[in-house]
Parts: C-alpha cells; sequence; structure tokens
C-alpha cells in the first residue's frame, strides 16, 4: 500500500515552502548611495552595509552579519533612524537565511517599529516582508495576508510602485494564498508579478514565479502542467545568472521529485533528491524543502520496499525536523508576547481614553447641573416678581372697580383719536385680541377707521406698536387665567397658545418668555406647587 500521507500537503506543510523567494527580498534591500553621505562616519556606514552586502550574496552569513553590526553602531550613534531600520531589515534577511527564525522575528520587528514611528513607507514595506515570511512559517496565515494586502495598499504612493519590491510584495502576497490553498487568487497575484517582471527583466522573479505555478499545479494533481513549469525554471536555473541559487534549486528538485512520486515514478524521484542532498550546504540543511525532501526520499525507498534506506533518511528527516520545529516554537511564541503586548499597550491606551471621556462627561454633567440649578433658582426669581407684579394688577384693578367712578375721558381735540381709544377699551374687555384673526386691519375695520390712524394712536397712547400691544394683552390674559383656572392649566402648550389666538406653541413660548423671563411650563409648574402647598397648609 502506498504512503501517500507525507506527500499530501496539508497547509501547514506548504507554508514552510515559502523561503525559496528570499532572493526577490533582495530588491527590497537600501541602496547605500542614495544617503548624502556628508560626513565620514556616514561612509563608513556605508561600507560596512556595502561589504555586509557581498558576503551575503555568497551566502557567508557569519562575515554579513558582523559587517550590519558594525554599520549598526555607527547608524545609532549618529541617531539616523532611517539607517537603523534598514540595517535591521538586512539582519532579518541573514538571519531568515540562515534558518535563525526567532532572530530574524526580532530583526524585522525592531526594522517595523522604527519605520512606523518615522511614518516611512518604503522601510515599512521593507520590514512587512520579512514579516510576512516569518508568519507563514509560523502558519500565521491570516495575519500574513492581511499585513500583505497592506503593503500593496501602501506601494503606489512610493518609488517603488511597479518595481523590484512591488513584485516581491505580490509574490509573497500569491505565496500566502498558495498556503490557504486559494488557487485562484495564487495565480492572479502571480500573474501580475510576472507582468511587472517581464517589463523589468526581473529574471530572480520570473524563475520564482514559474517555480509557485509548478507548486499550484502540482497541488491540484496536475503534474505535467507542474512539471512544465517547474523544467522552465530548471531551465532558467542553469542558464541565467542568478543570484542566491541554493533555495530555488532545492525547492524546485523537491517538486519535480514530488510530481514523479504522484506519477510512481519512484527511481525518477530517488535520483532527483539524491543529486540534491548531495549538493546540500551545511546551512542549506534547515530549510523547510531541504528538510522535506529527506522525508519524501524515505518515502520513495518504502515504496520500492528497500526499507533499511527508507529507515535512514527517515531517522535523518526527524533530526531535521526536531531542530526545525523547536526553533519554530521558540518563534511562536515570541510571536504571541508580541500580540499580548501590543493587545495590554491597546488596552492601556483604551483604559487611559476611557478615564479621559469619563472625567470630561463628569465634568461637563457637573457643569450642565450647576447652570440648571442656577436657572431654576433665575425662573423662582423671576416667578416670584412676576407673581407680585400680577397680584398688585389685580389689587388696582379691585380696587378700581370697587370705586365705581366713571372712567374720564380723554380731553383731546381730534375726535377720531377718542374715538379709536374708547374703541380699543372695548374690544379689550371684549378680549378681541384672542382671536386668531385679531390683525391690524380686521381692529381698525371693527373700530371704523383705517389701519394707519389705529397704528398711530396705540403708538403715541400706549407707547408700543400694534404688534406688542397684542401680544402684551394676551401674556397679561394668559398670566392671569393659568393663576385662577386649575382646568386652563392642565391644557397642553399647544392648546393654551391656541386659547389665547396664536397659532403655533412656538409663538406662545417665545412671547411669553420675553414678557416674563421663564417658560410657561415652568410657570404652569410653580402655580400648581403653590396650590398644592396652600390645600396642605388647610
Amino acid at each position: 500500500m502506498k504512503t501517500h500521507i507525507s506527500i499530501t500537503m496539508t497547509t501547514h506543510h506548504k507554508a514552510i515552502f515559502g523561503k525559496y523567494f528570499f532572493f526577490l527580498i533582495f530588491s527590497l534591500f537600501f541602496d547605500p548611495f542614495s544617503i548624502d553621505a556628508q560626513e565620514n562616519s556616514i561612509k563608513d556606514a556605508l561600507t560596512y552595509l556595502k561589504q555586509a552586502n557581498s558576503f551575503y550574496d555568497i551566502e557567508s552569513y557569519k562575515k554579513s552579519m558582523e559587517y550590519y553590526v558594525k554599520a549598526e553602531i555607527i547608524a545609532k550613534e549618529l541617531k539616523n533612524d532611517s539607517l537603523v531600520s534598514i540595517i535591521y531589515t538586512r539582519k532579518g534577511h541573514v538571519h531568515l537565511r540562515d534558518g535563525k527564525n526567532k532572530d530574524a522575528l526580532e530583526a524585522y520587528s525592531k526594522a517595523l517599529d522604527i519605520a512606523q514611528l518615522t511614518k516611512h513607507k518604503e522601510l515599512e514595506i521593507k520590514a512587512k516582508a520579512g514579516l510576512i515570511i516569518i508568519l507563514r512559517r509560523m502558519n500565521r496565515l491570516d495575519k500574513a495576508l492581511k499585513t500583505a494586502l497592506h503593503s500593496l495598499k501602501l506601494i503606489p504612493n512610493t518609488k517603488f510602485n511597479k518595481k523590484g519590491a512591488h513584485v516581491s510584495i505580490l509574490v509573497l502576497t500569491s505565496e500566502v494564498y498558495l498556503d490557504k490553498e486559494q488557487y485562484d487568487s495564487t495565480l492572479y497575484y502571480a500573474e501580475k508579478a510576472l507582468e511587472i517582471s517581464r517589463e523589468l527583466d526581473y529574471k530572480e522573479a520570473i524563475l520564482d514565479l514559474y517555480i509557485k505555478k509548478g507548486m499550484v499545479y502540482y497541488y491540484q494533481k496536475k503534474h505535467e502542467e507542474s512539471l512544465n513549469y517547474l523544467f522552465k525554471a530548471k531551465d532558467i536555473l542553469s542558464k541565467q545568472e542568478i543570484n542566491n541559487k541554493s533555495f530555488p534549486t532545492i525547492n524546485t528538485n523537491y517538486f519535480i521529485a514530488s510530481c514523479y512520486y504522484q506519477q510512481q515514478r519512484y527511481q525518477e524521484a530517488i535520483e532527483v533528491l539524491g543529486n540534491s542532498i548531495a549538493n546540500f550546504e551545511e546551512n542549506d540543511l534547515y530549510k523547510p524543502p531541504a528538510i522535506r525532501s529527506h522525508l519524501l526520499l524515505a518515502n520513495c525507498y518504502n515504496e520500492i520496499k528497500e526499507y533499511q534506506k527508507a529507515n535512514l533518511w527517515q531517522r535523518q528527516y526527524v533530526i531535521l525536523n526536531d531542530s526545525y520545529q523547536k526553533d519554530k516554537d521558540q518563534t511562536i511564541d515570541i510571536i504571541h508576547e508580541k500580540e499580548i503586548a501590543a493587545l495590554m499597550s491597546k488596552q492601556a491606551e483604551n483604559e487611559s481614553q476611557t478615564f479621559l471621556i469619563i472625567l470630561i462627561i463628569s465634568i461637563l454633567f457637573i457643569g450642565v447641573i450647576f447652570l440648571y440649578f442656577k436657572k431654576q433658582r433665575s425662573n423662582k426669581n423671576l416667578f416670584h416678581n412676576l407673581m407680585e407684579e400680577i397680584n398688585i394688577l389685580e389689587s388696582i384693578q379691585a380696587k378700581t372697580k370697587a370705586n365705581e367712578e366713571p372712567k374720564k375721558e380723554l380731553t383731546i381735540d381730534d375726535h377720531t383719536i377718542n374715538d379709536i381709544i374708547k374703541g380699543l377699551e372695548k374690544l379689550e374687555v371684549q378680549e378681541y385680541f384672542l382671536k386668531s384673526e385679531c390683525s391690524l386691519r380686521s381692529m381698525a375695520k371693527k373700530l371704523k377707521t383705517n389701519a394707519t390712524y389705529l397704528s398711530q394712536t396705540i403708538n403715541t397712547h400706549k407707547e408700543k406698536n400694534f404688534t406688542e400691544y397684542i401680544n402684551d394683552l394676551r401674556i397679561e390674559y394668559v398670566l392671569k387665567r393659568l393663576k385662577d383656572d386649575k382646568k386652563f392649566r392642565s391644557f397642553s402648550i399647544q392648546s393654551i397658545a391656541s386659547e389665547i389666538g396664536y397659532k403655533s406653541s412656538y409663538s406662545l413660548v417665545k412671547h411669553f418668555k420675553a414678557k416674563t423671563g421663564i417658560n410657561p411650563s415652568y410657570y404652569i409648574k410653580s402655580i400648581d406647587k403653590q396650590h398644592k402647598a396652600s390645600e396642605i397648609e388647610v
């Protein structure tokens, strides 16, 4: 019975095959000569960077790291944040190539912190490119995809647009979709990356994207189509000058052998894997496709019943995989710690904001309460003054009625004015001012005079215009009636307004407040309180 379990790839397994595009990340590297090197110390730092890059290109990671550290010391002394961020990103690339995921994560995180603090979009994209690789390795695919898509949104407004760095982020995005087994999206972003790569004649990227297409067709079980693209990649590796051939070569060979295995071409798969493993350098052994190559070779020997060789390669796989998993677990722990720290920081920030909001609301609430009571005190004083005025007015009216003295007619030569004044007094008694149709013209018609004479007479003898005259009469009426009529006080403000000739409650409130300084609702409540207090005393 065939052993398929090791070759049928899960999302977790596919997540480990993304490392072959490391050479693409080089397109994100900082160009040292773009810095304005005005001081010798900056020139020294750039020289160290150049030397570090040279060692990086030939995969001499220990020497590369030594020169990055020297450049870092100078950059920190100069407090050149951009340069420090670039160096941290570079150090992350070295650790990533060297299989040190935990150290790579630390370096990329530091680079990203600086980039976001200085709001440098290009540096942020560089750092995030490395973080995406780490997150994929740790199978944090949702977070990796979110980071990749955010980087793609940043690119159009940067110098990276349609350049090598743009290709790199598109490749990373397609890798994440591949891990998530969303093959249509994988091919979509791969095609976008190929389009730009061909325009740039970017051979490394074209190589990588052929491998990626081969992987997609492999997972779709289209093995001949997969081999077609994988051999195109192998052709580029053999004929083109490509930097850092090691990883793409290992990855290409692994998937060619995997296709052969699925086609039961075990001897061909063994030959491909044997040649590949024989050419591994020491630092290749801990790369995911290299580790998987050992397991695949063991499975191939198991299929042709060479169990001793199968066990040998199985043991080699277990040793390498245990070491890889240990580093992976440590890296996952760091990711969790950073996420918890970020969450706690956000929580503390939210708590601080919440406290500030509560404090502001409390101050506003106290202010509103203070103003409310101040307004109530003012309304109470206005109400008492108003009641005194009403009582005085009622007292004067009562005395006048008791004396029953006939009113003296005004001695005015102009008989028309005298007639108008008499007519006004009669209409006041009849409470004509309460009618909604009461107007200057309608009242002039009632008095059998014209509007001009009536207006002038009111202005001269009442010392107010017609509108003020009518409003004063209405408000004086409503004040007394509300004071004396309990049923009237139970009416709505709109009903009270209609009773005294206003078409809306707004008009009543406006004129009532202008006359008394308080709202009619407050006046009604105060009157009710007075009456209730009087009833209790009785």
